[in-house]
């Protein structure tokens, strides 16, 4: 399992909800939030590390040692969003870009956890925009999609250089075609 980078096409990819928690679910889960950590991330979607499922796993704190802190979101709904706030954001995605996103200031979420219970959080600040950020992931749409046409403009040089390096592996064969890895996470869907 490895970080996808923009513009894979598993980063627009609108997941699919999941039907079954089981082992293969739990080892996948256990394996994001290692690779999450490895990266000095706080969030982590199914679709950057190319699986098309409605699931992501956070940790605001971004230490392994607060895993009281840790959260497992399965087919989750945002129900409610109140306020707004601008604040930067950046990627494991798109490594060392950042950029000002408008969020809600307060969320409320339900999902399910990992044993299959439903809960609902109601989260403000950096975990409610941590929610946001992932729960767009698996919607397909990626942070600089919600930025300013401004903003966006001041990243485009570096946005760019992820686009060129990506078409340049895929050129040489490190990654398939973008219809090939479309195909790929269609059959991988739940």
């Amino acid at each position: 399992m490895q970080i996808v980078h923009y513009p894979h096409p598993a980063l627009s990819w609108k997941s699919k909800s999941i039907q079954e928690i089981n082992a293969s679910l739990r080892a996948i889960v256990e394996e994001m939030f290692e690779l999450m950590y490895e990266h000095k991330g706080v969030g982590l979607a199914a679709n950057q590390v190319a699986l098309p499922y409605r699931m992501f796993i956070m940790n605001p704190a971004g230490d392994p040692d607060v895993t009281e802190e840790e959260a497992v979101f399965i087919n989750p709904e945002i129900l409610k969003r109140n306020g707004s706030v601008v604040d930067e954001e950046g990627c494991l995605s798109l490594p060392e870009v950042y950029g000002n996103v408008c969020r809600a200031e307060e969320i409320i979420v339900e999902a399910f956890n990992l044993k299959g219970e439903c809960f609902e959080f109601k989260l403000k600040d950096l975990p409610a925009r941590v929610v946001q950020h992932e729960f767009d992931h698996i919607d397909g749409v990626m942070f600089i999609d919600r930025m300013s046409k401004e903003d966006r403009f001041e990243i485009e040089g570096e946005v760019e250089n992820f686009m060129t390096h990506f078409k340049r592996q895929q050129e040489k064969g490190e990654f398939p075609s973008d219809q090939e890895i479309q195909k790929q996470l269609k059959n991988l869907e739940p």
